[in-house]
């Protein structure tokens, strides 16, 4: 066991969380029959994977799924989709005889993991045992690569030995080719997360909705230190033209709450948290909770995009553009720079700098007709299906084989 793995597994057993532990150890009950075993890091990487779960479900009615992922939240999310046939798991450590336990157990028949999940001992023990190992959603920063590179003859074992792989960017996709993976297993470029749809059953909030109409309210979504500084000041310069304006200002992490609302008291603006179950009917909604994000979506007409301001990478656009929102975002947009180039090219986003740039777009859209236009835009410019289509293929192909 490597000393990593035997550190995790000794808090967790000092913690007494026995059943993480056994889960970490690939111990638990199985569900019969064959599996397809997909693993997806968080939340994101499973909710981008969710169409081709269902594809495999509809295409294979002996097949069941087991997912596996490195966070509780992410379980609980696959368990709260209640999909037949499929079961969710903490992931198991990477280790030669948890994997070996895994692959009978489950009588795994293919291994897919999303975006940047590459564990060599399990790509290297299904490769042996024949079980087809496939890469969606691949993303491989430059940074990463030359990480790769300097074990140079571990990465071309590994990615030697992938049978499918579609990469999110054609960027990703030369990397891992110069690291090792096969010409002929390289699929569609395609970011799975361009296949996001509303969720069907997000209920309406009439409180919300008489508060916060559509046309003049603005989210903030997935802010980080240092954005809420720019939104408020944003919000305080755009309100000398627009008083009827209303934001929505949704951290990234609900903790944060706290001192969000102390800059909005310092700037003196009325707000209410949703955390406390305060009623929606001041100027400001701090959203400070978790799983809402489709509800702010809904409710906006213009979507900030969080994390652009800074050195962190910047947040989906795809989650915005599928609500036509008006997408506004800063410079930083590194973890989506070819969906941001699509949006640049076709006119279809406002990058802006400063908390003055930003209100001067919160003003240029004050028009609803203006905010469905970049919506409409910007869902035009991320369309994707018919290389979704394309990889769903290859994917029933994979399991046929």
């Amino acid at each position: 066991m490597t000393f990593v793995s035997l550190v995790l597994l000794l808090r967790d057993c000092l913690r007494g969380d026995w059943a993480l532990a056994a889960g970490r150890l690939g111990r638990g009950a199985a569900a019969p029959g064959p599996h397809l075993w997909l693993h997806a890091a968080s939340n994101g990487e499973l909710t981008s994977a969710r169409p081709l779960i269902e594809h495999v479900l509809s295409l294979r009615p002996d097949l069941g799924i087991l997912i596996t992922c490195n966070t509780a939240s992410a379980v609980e999310l696959a368990k709260s989709w209640q999909l037949d046939r499929v079961s969710a798991r903490l992931a198991p450590f990477d280790l030669g005889f948890i994997n070996r336990r895994m692959l009978k157990k489950w009588q795994v028949v293919a291994h897919v993991t999303m975006e940047s999940e590459l564990w060599p001992d399990r790509v290297m023990r299904c490769s042996a045992a024949g079980i087809p190992v496939a890469i969606f959603g691949a993303r491989l920063t430059q940074r990463t690569a030359r990480g790769w590179a300097r074990v140079g003859r571990l990465s071309r074992r590994i990615l030697g030995r992938i049978s499918y792989l579609s990469a999110q960017d054609s960027r990703s996709l030369a990397r891992m080719r110069a690291l090792g993976l096969r010409a002929s297993a390289a699929g569609p470029v395609l970011d799975l997360k361009a296949s996001y749809t509303p969720p069907p059953d997000l209920t309406p909030d009439t409180a919300l909705h008489a508060a916060f109409p559509r046309a003049q309210t603005w989210l903030a979504a997935s802010t980080h230190p240092g954005d809420e500084q720019v939104v408020i000041k944003a919000h305080l310069l755009a309100r000398a033209s627009r008083p009827d304006l209303r934001l929505i200002l949704a951290p990234r992490h609900a903790r944060r709450g706290d001192g969000v609302a102390a800059q909005l008291e310092a700037a003196g603006l009325a707000f209410s948290r949703r955390s406390l179950g305060e009623p929606p009917a001041k100027e400001v909604l701090l959203a400070d909770t978790m799983g809402e994000m489709a509800l702010w979506y809904a409710q906006a007409g213009i979507v900030f995009i969080g994390g652009t301001l800074s050195d962190r990478g910047g947040h989906t656009p795809y989650e915005p553009a599928a609500f036509g929102g008006a997408i506004v975002h800063g410079p930083d947009v590194h973890n989506f720079s070819a969906a941001f180039s699509r949006l640049q090219r076709a006119g279809a986003a406002l990058c802006i700098k400063t908390p003055q740039d930003l209100a001067q777009a919160l003003v240029e859209l004050e028009n609803p007709a203006a905010q469905a236009r970049l919506g409409v835009a910007a869902q035009e410019a991320l369309h994707q299906a018919d290389a979704l289509e394309r990889v769903k293929a290859d994917l029933g192909r994979l399991l046929a084989a």
